[in-house]
């Protein structure tokens, strides 16, 4: 009886719950665009009137050196319409146009640098690379692949291939650009890259730590060992660490955000979102988080599915947490079918992606009772559980028990439940799973108490809420309380009086057993309704004769006799009247 309660509970960065940490800025949002326009403005002097003064010409290392892209971005066009003559116009724009994040205009810049190449001159064939830089950028992996392919050999195309050949899964060309990187700064942090996007965070730490110990004026590689802790789960460790970059640079997007999902952790949205607020202060806008995506999508996180379905629609090809938080808000939601269409063609490949799609597959054979869904929903909670990354973190214990909750092995899901239960002291989720399980083990009392502490309205208006705790009141010897929650006017209220009936008749509490089948006769006057009620009012009457239930008790089941049409009902009654009558008890 009864269904499990999933709990897709938070997710995003660092498993299922959090904001997305880090990622590509989608084009045409680079993180130059929030500078502000005050300081970039140009202060007229203050000059007599009638006279004319020559303005400085802005100078393009400037803007460079200040990472004022858009400003290079308007002095090159300028320059370039005047048809000046500034070397490599063409490539500086290219140059300008990727840093700013328009990524498709840097590679029509390149594509006229080509074009325009006199033939049989020397030509810089690098610039394939930059252009797989562009492709790599707009997630064009195969474009990618194929443009850095042309150019000449380079520590910049050895690194490319190496992320493109991961990115397309193709391990064997992995291994071959693995082995061509050397122990330069840039290769070394392309190798803790490709570690950490496959979840090797320790690896990953290991390569930064060492950066860091030859280089401590290097500052963003604490951003770098930040992330890697709060991967790991060590959320506190990561905030301590990531305090030495924002003594630094208090405005950076990416260190502010990470502190922020680190708060969301350790506390909740709420703190999570206080912690963005610097950033609003610092923006020119007043309005960063409708300037940046990946903040965007972290105040739905941090508002616990607020707005998801405008925010996160769009961002499903650019963050790859916001498919998997849209498909939590779906499940939140009781969708399952459209979570399911979510997740149908996903490949997982870490932890979480297998536990949400597992999530998602078990919510919805429960639906459309498709065993197939359900046994490919044990296996999968099974290969997060028994892997060894997994299997002594709290969500591969939950993964365990939850593929023993599918083969209804309750003692088994116990065990691990048990094992986790202290870090889940007031989890509605939890206890739902943990209720039903004990229930499910014949440990009616724990399971009891750990559905009585289940606060979510929704939840207890279920019907494998209400029944399995009607069935604990039961077992438990407190049959009245579970003939309250019948009468309460459930929308399952015959599916719970004919539990109650039963339950009750086997386990002795002949009484509520006799009430429960004769409000199913009222309601549906079927046989068996009347011979549960004949076999009850017997049971009553056998307990009132021993002394085990007091007169009234046989007063009122007669009473409820007369309420059935059956011919047997007046021979019954004159059986407990004769005995009243013989031993001076009282029932008119």
């Amino acid at each position: 009886q009864g269904c499990n309660r999933w709990g897709p509970g938070k997710t995003g960065a660092g498993g299922l719950g959090g904001g997305r940490v880090v990622t590509m800025n989608r084009p045409g949002t680079s993180l130059t665009k929030q500078k502000k326009n005050k300081q970039n403005a140009v202060v007229p002097s203050k000059v007599a009137l009638g006279k004319k003064t020559d303005l400085a010409r802005p100078v393009l290392e400037n803007f460079l050196s200040d990472c004022d892209y858009a400003g290079a971005i308007v002095l090159l066009e300028f320059e370039r319409k005047a048809r000046e003559d500034r070397p490599n116009l063409l490539l500086w724009l290219a140059y300008s146009y990727f840093h700013n994040g328009d990524y498709k205009k840097a590679l029509d810049a390149y594509d006229d640098v080509l074009k325009k190449a006199v033939p049989g001159r020397d030509t810089d064939l690098n610039i394939h690379c930059y252009k797989a830089c562009c492709y790599y950028a707009l997630c064009q992996y195969k474009e990618a692949a194929d443009e850095a392919n042309q150019a000449p050999e380079s520590p910049l195309k050895t690194r490319l291939l190496f992320h493109t050949a991961h990115k397309e899964n193709d391990e064997s060309a992995m291994m071959v650009q693995h082995q061509d990187l050397g122990d330069s700064q840039e290769d070394q942090l392309c190798l803790a890259a490709i570690q950490y996007l496959r979840s090797h965070f320790q690896e990953a730490t290991d390569i930064y730590k060492r950066l860091l110990a030859e280089d401590r004026e290097n500052f963003a590689l604490n951003v770098y060992i930040a992330f890697c802790y709060f991967k790991l789960d060590y959320y506190d460790v990561s905030l301590e660490i990531l305090e030495l970059y924002l003594s630094q640079y208090p405005h950076s997007i990416t260190a502010v955000n990470l502190k922020a999902c680190s708060h969301y952790h350790l506390y909740n949205g709420r703190a999570a979102e206080a912690e963005l607020k610097v950033l609003n202060q610092a923006s020119a806008s007043g309005n960063i988080f409708h300037e940046h995506d990946l903040l965007q999508h972290n105040l739905v996180v941090f508002r616990d599915g607020e707005n998801a379905i405008q925010v996160l629609p769009p961002l499903l090809d650019i963050i790859p947490e916001a498919r998997l938080n849209l498909v939590i808000y779906y499940l939140r939601m009781g969708d399952a079918v459209e979570a399911y269409k979510l997740v149908k063609d996903l490949e997982p490949t870490v932890p979480r992606e297998y536990i949400l799609k597992a999530v998602v597959l078990a919510a919805l054979s429960q639906e459309t009772g498709s065993q197939e869904q359900m046994k490919l929903a044990q296996q999968l909670f099974q290969l997060v559980g028994a892997s060894a990354s997994e299997s002594d973190t709290i969500p591969g214990r939950q993964c365990m028990a939850q593929c023993f909750y599918l083969l209804r092995q309750f003692e088994d899901v116990l065990v691990y439940l048990k094992s986790i239960k202290p870090y889940f002291t007031n989890d509605d989720v939890f206890n739902w799973n943990y209720g039903i399980a004990c229930a499910g083990a014949a440990e009616y009392k724990e399971g009891k108490e750990a559905l009585l502490q289940i606060r979510n309205e929704k939840y207890r208006a279920e019907w494998a809420y209400q029944s399995w705790l009607a069935r604990c009141y039961i077992m438990e010897n407190e049959p009245g309380m579970a003939w309250e929650a019948a009468i309460t006017g459930s929308a399952e209220s015959v599916k719970l009086l004919q539990l109650i009936a039963n339950d009750c008749y086997k386990m002795g509490h002949f009484y509520h057993a006799c009430k429960a089948f004769d409000m199913l006769e009222r309601l549906e006057p079927e046989p068996e309704f009347w011979e549960g009620k004949r076999c009850s009012a017997m049971g009553v009457f056998q307990m009132v004769v021993a002394g085990k239930l007091s007169a009234d008790k046989l007063r009122e089941v007669r009473d409820l006799l007369g309420s059935s049409s059956n011919p047997q009902v007046e021979w019954i009654r004159q059986i407990m009247m004769k005995w009243a009558k013989e031993n001076r008890v009282k029932l008119e």
